[in-house]
């Protein structure tokens, strides 16, 4: 027992971030650095954004989009690949694995906030149990209730790593393979028509008003953040996951990244159109109607997965190539979600308002975030991912 305790600590000890990028996937961890950096540049403050990056800016928030596409496929191929191979899914594994991924940090941050109210982006927030029980994206305004929104769509993942493994579960002692269709196209057919109803219940105020202060407020509570409008990411997320799982030979044939990332980038191109329609004179970006409501985030959805399929495939392309930094990024991701809303603020305090201005402020904003993210990273989560990994067989357990 002690000599295996010694040979834990040993392996933790060389564990190094260079090493843990070098053993995952070039592809999937550039699209998830390249998801925080989004998120990261919506939320940067405008006097700190290069007038180049302006209309990026205003996509910033489709980084958690892919986040989504991303969790999808990551939870899908867990679980799917399992049942593809005749195998049970184990409950206990799974649910063990995400707590000991997700939580540790969450709380570590949700503390943060609840006992150093000084720090917070924003004085007010909801009650602490309703960011305990992963309910705060319901019925949330951020004018009210402003620090740490960011964790609603950390309560979205929550919602689907506990549902999905039991419908995986009741699918698979299904005979007909087809209800699985049947449920996807369920989904999204359904999403679809919820957010149309929502649209004509939530926003006939505001636009009967011409009150458009208040449109995105009600915009983003009753259809950006309730868990039940924002399945389009994860669902084709899983759905790409049963693809390759199910049908390796199909996938080995079809998923050539030269037209999955062509296929891609014409469908996200389509949904920035869509959220475009119908344009508001004088407005510049992304708009909010009931057209890119309803069509924009499958549109949105079904364009990352097909990005994320060509990532899949990054060697036929680049080998061993890998875009530099993105792997420690992609790594760093999660900490720098939950934290770079505190360290953008605590720097202000620290440095002063008038530090968060021009190029400086770009490059104070960015570094300070991915700082703070490491150490979260290096005092919380790291340690009890290897505590996951110590508890789990090697090979069911992951870096991600």
């Amino acid at each position: 027992m002690r000599a295996a305790g010694v040979a834990w600590v040993r392996q933790a000890a060389s564990t190094t971030l260079s090493g843990l990028v070098s053993s995952r996937a070039a592809g999937p961890d550039f699209l998830r650095a390249l998801a925080i950096l989004l998120v990261m540049l919506w939320h940067l403050p405008r006097p700190a954004t290069p007038a180049m990056l302006e209309g990026l800016k205003q996509y910033g928030w489709t980084g958690v989009d892919l986040f989504f596409v991303l969790s999808g496929y990551l939870i899908g191929t867990q679980l799917l690949a399992k049942v593809a191979r005749g195998q049970k899914v184990n409950f206990r594994d799974f649910y063990l694995k995400r707590a000991l991924r997700i939580l540790p940090a969450f709380f570590v941050v949700l503390a943060v906030y609840v006992f150093l109210p000084a720090l917070r982006e924003n004085p007010t927030m909801q009650a602490p149990w309703r960011f305990l029980t992963f309910t705060m994206n319901f019925g949330l305004d951020y004018r009210a209730t402003g620090g740490f929104t960011q964790a609603w769509s950390l309560c979205v993942e929550e919602h689907f790593y506990l549902v999905f493994p039991v419908l995986v579960l009741l699918l698979s002692r299904l005979r007909w393979g087809g209800w699985t269709l049947v449920l996807a196209c369920g989904v999204l057919l359904g999403g679809m028509l919820l957010r149309a109803a929502l649209w004509e219940d939530a926003m006939s105020a505001p636009l009967a008003d011409n009150a458009t202060a208040s449109l995105a407020p009600a915009y983003l509570e009753a259809i950006y953040y309730p868990t039940y409008c924002r399945l389009d990411g994860l669902l084709f997320g899983a759905l790409l996951a049963a693809f390759k799982a199910f049908k390796p030979d199909l996938w080995r044939r079809y998923a050539d990244p030269r037209w999955t990332l062509v296929a891609g980038m014409v469908a996200i191109a389509l949904a920035v159109l869509v959220f475009h329609y119908p344009a508001t004179p004088g407005f510049r970006g992304p708009t909010l109607t009931l057209v890119g409501a309803v069509f924009g985030y499958p549109l949105l959805a079904l364009g990352c997965a097909c990005v994320l399929a060509a990532s899949l495939e990054w060697e036929r392309a680049f080998g061993a190539w890998r875009v530099p930094g993105a792997g420690t990024i992609a790594i760093l991701s999660y900490s720098i979600y939950l934290t770079h809303k505190l360290s953008s603020h605590a720097t202000e305090l620290l440095f002063g308002k008038e530090s968060m201005n021009g190029v400086g402020g770009f490059a104070l904003y960015f570094v300070s975030s991915i700082a703070v993210g490491a150490v979260l990273w290096a005092a919380v989560e790291r340690p009890f991912l290897l505590i996951r990994d110590r508890m789990l067989p090697p090979a069911r357990a992951t870096n991600t």
